[in-house]
């Protein structure tokens, strides 16, 4: 299991913050057995390439295949986060983490449409398909895509929002967990990095919901992610001083 040696390395510790889950849960095996199951979700549909044309084809989903696995990489390293600095293994952390993991394999497919449909667009490729009938038909008409950011904005912000839930339930438990001022600091940025996040969801929802775009709504609601980078880089370098400050 990847998550020992990491642990054994303190790999993600932070300065100030004191890891207390020092062996790996049984949970945990579990989680990973899950995400594993997940990333074979995304390349199940890939089918051993016949001619050399359809090898070319299938190499084309590399980089959405990429994206999506970096995505899945990401929620895995959350999770052993949680688990290492807190160590907490009630029925409430089991509970938003088994939640977690099932929106994780619910959204699979979802991601996976979304981020092949973004790649070809970026690249030029026509996005056609052999329909039922044998003739070509789009993969998404333009009227549909406010609904696809609405269906994965709503994964997007349950993400975050069991992130947020599981950060909150330690914060609520720091005395348990005896946190230290830096540490208790550290859990609310955690809680507030979340919420953020989930924040840019809901507005990309809310952009696809309520048209704010006309017909081009979809592809800005998509777009709007693109508002992550900065507002999480101002969140980071705002709590940053103010970590600094209270570490002085």
């Amino acid at each position: 299991m990847i998550r020992e040696p990491l642990a054994a390395r303190k790999v993600g510790a932070r300065s100030g913050f004191r890891f207390r889950g020092e062996e790996i849960s049984r949970f945990e095996g579990f989680s990973d057995a899950v995400l594993g199951f997940a990333v074979t979700l995304l390349v199940v549909s890939l089918e051993v390439p016949r001619t050399f044309h359809e090898l070319l084809a299938n190499m084309r989903g590399f980089v959405a295949f990429g994206i999506c696995f970096a995505i899945l990489v990401w929620v895995w390293y959350q999770q052993y986060l949680y688990f290492r600095r807190y160590g907490l293994e009630d029925v409430t952390s089991i509970f938003l983490n088994s939640v977690l993991l099932f929106v994780v394999l619910f959204y699979i497919y979802p991601l996976k449409f979304l981020f092949r449909l973004l790649v070809d667009q970026m690249t030029g490729r026509s996005p056609l398909v052999v329909g039922p009938s044998g003739r070509p038909e789009p993969v998404i008409e333009l009227r549909e895509a406010p609904l696809l950011m609405q269906i994965y904005g709503l994964g997007f912000i349950a993400v975050f929002v069991v992130l947020a839930l599981l950060y909150l339930h330690a914060y609520r438990r720091r005395g348990e967990l005896e946190l230290t001022p830096l540490e208790a600091f550290d859990t609310r940025e955690s809680i507030q990095a979340a919420l953020l996040n989930a924040a840019v969801g809901l507005l990309s929802i809310a952009i696809s919901v309520f048209r704010l775009g006309g017909p081009w709504s979809g592809p800005i609601a998509g777009w709007s992610y693109a508002l992550l980078g900065p507002v999480n880089a101002v969140h980071g370098a705002v709590m940053g001083r103010r970590r600094r400050a209270l570490e002085g």
